[in-house]
């Protein structure tokens, strides 16, 4: 009996530890947008060059709600910039029209995972699935018998169309100046093909001097599914073909699916949980999928092609990444997955090493084709003191400093702008603040954007935050005139802040302030003559790297509190759709705080500094029961490939990283009874959450490795180095834990 029942509990042992977790996820989360930006539900692995989808409503719209598909995607080369060449599957009647073309889909005939997605075009009754490996897609199309059945290819540009024998089909098309090349394979011989020009049809024995802009495949007997293995390169048509070949020679689809399944599951199942309501795993772990997105690996066995010196490298065994939008992603999205996999972040960090060497600059948005100038800040120093301050040192980190050091001193700020310095930028350095001009003022500088303008306010904030980065690096190398020089300039947000109406405001070149202002509204579309995409409400606690004085600034521990009471509770004034109007990125509004944009992220954890982390843990879960969910509507704003949802990611563990940089992460309220965080060296950080429920967010006691614990804080060396935070929750608030503002007088030692 005694062995029966070991053999019994060793058994259930090994089912819990191969629980599946990847049944949570639904791509379809986020479909439809609250205002902005909606999500695809992209097929691909985890970090993988490949990411592809259906093609719906053409542009920007909410996807979800499209009754039709027009195609698929070959691949999404960088992420919601559009796609590279797409195909789609006819049976009847061969048009090139991309709207005769287009079937109805029903979602609930749809299976949908991140590994794989299958849907029924009912027009032509086609069920079309797919599944992916690093670098190909394999589409998948059932055909209707008896009828003459094509696959059509098209672009939606310059591009090329070739047919090698009676099987594959080659090609590339350009994407900002770049090409991504692709190689097709038939298993099954294809019985006719032609040409396409825009919408006319043209048969393969027609010589024309024109370029085509897709090509069809026919096939005139159905009855088994028509397989197309599709092999991607930003290097030639033969890599293409030789990524395929390496990754797909041997395996059938199922296999390849089942492959990706397996590799999914391992990668979300670094993180496993435990209590919470099955609505709360379906979020975290689809939150967590969206994670894995970005940055992009784009080795493609040994060599990869570069967007910055348009040259082809060697990889020396290292993979090269590209595809971050660090304004989004160097708050939550880099450190969250640093804790699971700090090698993958450090390649990626040797990665913008290597990028300012190839092209001069550290990049702000890094593509593949090269940097897309967006948003403001050089968040490149975040990023990589960040990673260098945790330990992870294995990039050039003084090739990297160099890089970012010549940024500071001599790159524009001017939003949505890259190059050399400009007047403006001059005026910084000289006198600590990005000069505002008065609204309805002609704009001196030819070089500021007219509509992105100069935002004033959010880029001295911005680049206050970068600079102590970069000072904390410099001195961390021991170069500590540079130390000097930086941590002077990262307290330039003191040069901003008005004592007469308590906000971060715009000051002219004279030193006034801008007169009027109104805090809410000044600022045009987005506030961005001043500010970038919200207002100063939210604006106002944008000093991540030195919390301790911004609460001095506004007056102390109960005015600060009090001024996050405010920012949870001020109402539109206006009309809100008034105010939606001219703020569209402030969605997932609490009183002026949107839930939905990057600049909010570390707000509600700012109660913490002020010794009343209870408030943190009532707005914790406010936000996140209140603006996230599990269905299309599920997204509160424009989630930016992984930003947004590892906010949640985090927040759901209970515990958030307020300023990357300090190796501190804020306690919150966490949704889960235990989360354990699988940790590289087999390690495992657990936190345990006893009497977790909704009504039961306020911790009344904590514990760390059992000794008592009583600060708002825990350090990431105490993270990684595996161990148990326990937490006792209550339904009221324990206004004494962790209540001594004093606690954060490490970041001033430190």
């Amino acid at each position: 009996m005694r062995l029966q029942f070991m053999i019994l509990l060793a058994t259930f042992i090994a089912s819990c530890n191969n629980i599946d977790v990847t049944s949570y996820v639904d791509p379809n989360i986020g479909g439809v947008a609250p205002l902005l930006t909606t999500k695809n539900p992209t097929v691909h692995r985890p970090n993988s060059m490949v990411r592809v989808f259906p093609v719906t409503r053409p542009g920007l719209g909410d996807r979800y709600l499209s009754d039709k598909i027009y195609g698929f995607v070959l691949n999404m080369p960088a992420y919601r910039r559009g796609y590279v060449t797409e195909l789609m599957p006819l049976s009847g009647t061969l048009s090139a029209d991309i709207n005769v073309n287009a079937s109805s889909y029903d979602h609930d005939l749809e299976e949908v995972h991140p590994w794989y997605h299958r849907v029924l075009l009912e027009d032509p009754c086609i069920t079309a699935d797919w599944t992916t490996t690093e670098h190909s897609v394999i589409y998948r199309f059932m055909f209707t018998p008896g009828d003459s059945n094509h696959v059509i290819f098209r672009s939606k540009g310059k591009a090329a169309f070739n047919v090698r024998g009676n099987n594959v089909v080659t090609g590339w098309e350009e994407f900002m100046n770049t090409r991504q090349y692709f190689y097709a394979e038939f298993p099954e011989s294809f019985d006719n093909h032609g040409f396409i020009f825009g919408n006319q049809i043209i048969g393969n024995d027609i010589k024309t001097s024109r370029t085509p802009t897709g090509v069809y495949v026919s096939f005139f007997k159905a009855g088994k599914p028509v397989e197309i293995r599709i092999g991607i390169s930003f290097i030639d048509e033969e890599q293409a073909r030789d990524n395929l070949l390496r990754e797909t020679e041997g395996s059938s689809f199922e296999d390849i699916k089942e492959e990706s399944h397996r590799i999914w599951k391992d990668a979300l199942g670094k993180i496993m949980v435990k209590g919470g309501t099955e609505r709360q795993k379906r979020i975290f772990y689809t939150s967590l999928y969206r994670g894995y997105e970005r940055m992009v690996n784009i080795s493609e066995y040994g060599r990869y092609y570069s967007g910055y010196d348009r040259e082809i490298h060697n990889d020396n065994g290292s993979p090269f990444y590209v595809d971050d939008w660090l304004w989004d992603t160097f708050r939550s999205h880099h450190p969250l997955f640093f804790i699971l996999d700090p090698q993958k972040r450090v390649d990626m960090a040797q990665s913008y090493v290597l990028m300012y060497e190839q092209s001069g600059w550290m990049p702000t948005f890094p593509q593949f084709y090269g940097d897309f100038p967006a948003m403001i800040g050089f968040h490149s120093a975040a990023l990589l003191w960040d990673l260098y301050s945790k330990g992870g040192t294995g990039f050039d980190v003084e090739k990297a400093y160099e890089g970012l050091k010549k940024n500071a001193m001599s790159a524009t700020m001017l939003p949505w702008r890259a190059g050399p310095m400009c007047s403006l930028d001059s005026f910084y350095i000289e006198n600590g603040w990005y000069p505002a001009l008065a609204e309805g003022e002609e704009e001196t500088e030819m070089m500021v954007d007219g509509f992105e303008n100069r935002q004033s306010v959010a880029v001295t904030l911005e680049h206050s935050y970068d600079d102590w980065c970069l000072a904390k690096l410099a001195k961390a190398l021991g170069k500590e005139d540079d130390y000097n020089y930086f941590i002077e300039r990262s307290k330039n947000y003191r040069n901003i802040y008005n004592p007469a109406t308590g906000f971060m405001s715009p000051k002219k070149a004279d030193g006034t302030w801008v007169e009027p202002f109104d805090p809410k509204l000044s600022g045009g579309v987005g506030g961005r003559m001043y500010y970038a995409e919200n207002n100063a409400w939210i604006w106002n606690f944008s000093v991540m790297h030195d919390i301790p004085d911004l609460i001095s600034l506004m007056g102390g521990e109960e005015i600060f509190t009090r001024r996050l009471d405010e920012l949870f509770n001020e109402p539109t004034r206006i009309a809100k759709w008034r105010f939606m109007g001219q703020f569209p990125d402030a969605s997932g509004l609490n009183g002026m705080f949107p839930a939905g944009n990057e600049p909010s992220f570390h707000v509600p954890y700012l109660y913490n500094y002020a010794g009343k982390p209870w408030k943190t843990q009532r707005r914790i879960r406010e936000i996140m029961e209140m603006w996230f969910d599990d269905d299309p509507l599920g997204l509160p704003g424009d989630e930016d490939g992984g930003a947004l949802c590892s906010w949640y990611v985090f927040s759901a563990m209970g515990f958030y990283p307020v300023t990357p940089g300090n190796g501190l992460y804020a306690i919150g309220s966490p949704f889960f009874n235990e989360i354990k965080v699988k940790l590289p060296g087999g390690k495992t950080f657990t936190v345990k959450a006893k009497n977790c429920s909704r009504r039961n967010k306020y911790i009344q006691s904590a514990k760390l490795n059992g000794k008592e614990f009583d600060r708002a804080w825990i350090k990431h060396s105490e993270i990684t180095g595996g161990g148990t935070l326990e937490l006792v929750m209550g339904e009221m608030p324990e206004k004494t834990w962790a209540s001594d503002p004093s606690q954060f007088g490490y970041l001033l030692r430190n």
